[in-house]
């Protein structure tokens, strides 16, 4: 009699433990479900933070709903900016005219078409939610701006840093993006500082564009005046007209002005259609200057200073190199 009380006993146990481990799944498919549900809603809430802000910019205003989630790019500031905040939403850029560190993006977007000659049919296959221009497209805003809110985020040279901490800020804004924007021009702003104490006041400077065996001067307040608004260093001369391509002068006037140190930007070494800066740049006459024989010819990376100036890394490495040249 016992032995089936005993028998009875293990039996209900058995069936006790069986029913309790098949809860466990049940269980664990109830809280999956919830997490499910939990992240679905954290999705819908940051969806529902978009709101819309009215950009000003140099071609007029625009109304933008922020943290777009198909963005097109031509401004390689901007990109570089975007990239450098950690914004994933980059659908479509030119992909002729990437500077070097920014070429990931030829395989992961939509090519956009060129620099000055947008795609626009690609452009509406691709319905970005918001499109970024600046000077090199400007002709092409009120076709752009049909496809998609279009802003302009190029840099205004005769106000620099102003016109780029804004620039910042304003996507900063649009993507969501406030606190890290903030952390990288404080950045970028004790850089300069540091960089303007080591300046000699004395020493004065003459930025040069090479392009084809021929040269372009450029002073304050032009599209490389950085150097000498912001940076400091003294200009050679400072009468030199404001001209998004330069003062197209001789070898003759290099002597002529002989400045301490000579800033190269090589148009050709992203064109690619011309003889190299250093053999252009280095010729009998420029060898007679206080920057050849000092050794202050500094040639600038014009992936940094041609293709993306005003972005976040492209003006920290403009920092670094004349930095680096001054020494």
């Amino acid at each position: 009699m016992k032995k089936i009380y005993v028998t009875l006993l293990i039996s209900m146990l058995a069936i006790f433990i069986v029913a309790c481990g098949s809860d466990k799944p049940e269980t664990s498919k109830t809280n999956a479900n919830e997490d499910v549900t939990q992240e679905d809603v954290k999705q819908e809430e940051v969806k529902s933070e978009s709101k819309e802000i009215t950009v000003k910019h140099l071609l007029g205003e625009t109304t933008v709903k922020t943290l777009p989630e198909k963005v097109a790019v031509f401004d390689m500031g901007s990109l570089d900016t975007l990239d450098k905040l950690g914004v994933e939403s980059v659908v479509a850029v030119p992909h002729d005219g990437l500077p070097t560190y920014l070429n990931k993006y030829e395989g992961t977007t939509e090519n956009a078409g060129g620099l000055k000659e947008p795609d626009f049919e690609k452009l509406a296959a691709v319905a970005p939610d918001l499109i970024i221009i600046s000077g090199r497209q400007a002709e092409s805003y009120e076709e752009l701006s049909k496809i998609a809110p279009t802003i302009y985020m190029g840099v205004d040279t005769s106000k620099y840093m102003e016109s780029f901490e804004q620039n910042v800020t304003t996507l900063g804004e649009i993507f969501g993006k406030e606190d890290e924007a903030v952390k990288e021009l404080g950045n970028v702003e004790k850089s300069i500082e540091e960089l303007k104490t080591t300046v000699n006041p004395e020493k004065t400077g003459l930025i040069l564009l090479s392009n084809g065996g021929k040269v372009s001067a450029f002073g304050p307040n032009s599209r490389f005046g950085i150097i000498h608004d912001v940076f400091g260093v003294k200009a050679v001369d400072d009468k030199l007209e404001v001209s998004t391509h330069g003062n197209s002068i001789n070898f003759e006037y290099i002597v002529e002005k002989n400045p301490d140190y000579l800033f190269v930007v090589d148009r050709d070494a992203v064109a690619g259609d011309g003889a190299a800066a250093k053999t252009t740049i280095e010729n009998d006459l420029v060898k007679g200057t206080k920057a050849f024989k000092e050794g202050n010819i500094v040639y600038l990376d014009p992936s940094y200073w041609y293709l993306s100036g005003g972005g976040l890394e492209s003006v920290q490495e403009m920092v670094h190199e004349i930095s680096e040249g001054l020494k």
